[in-house]
């Protein structure tokens, strides 16, 4: 049976904060100090969470993006579900 290892508040923040600023995958720095995906993630969503103030707001031409990434996923999602019924469909149809 394993046992159970703890890590230090400041070893959570630290690694957490390397993950934010960089741009690493979440998977290959778990992988590198010995921790599931899962637990990284949690403490990068803490630090996120705790440190929100921290980031700058977004400036204009940021939230003119964000919005037209929000309306082509939107798009692509509508587009992908009917996508799903016309296959469905052909998919019946062809019995």
């Amino acid at each position: 049976m394993k046992s159970r290892r703890s890590f230090t508040p400041e070893f959570k923040e630290e690694t957490a904060k390397s993950v934010v600023e960089s741009t690493r995958p979440v998977a290959a720095v778990a992988r590198e100090i010995g921790v599931s995906e899962q637990t990284l993630r949690n403490w990068v969503n803490a630090y996120r969470r705790d440190h929100a103030a921290d980031e700058p707001p977004l400036t204009i031409s940021e939230r003119a993006r964000l919005r037209e990434l929000e309306k082509e996923v939107r798009e692509l999602r509508a587009e992908r579900e009917f996508l799903g019924k016309a296959a469905a469909f052909f998919a019946s149809d062809y019995r």
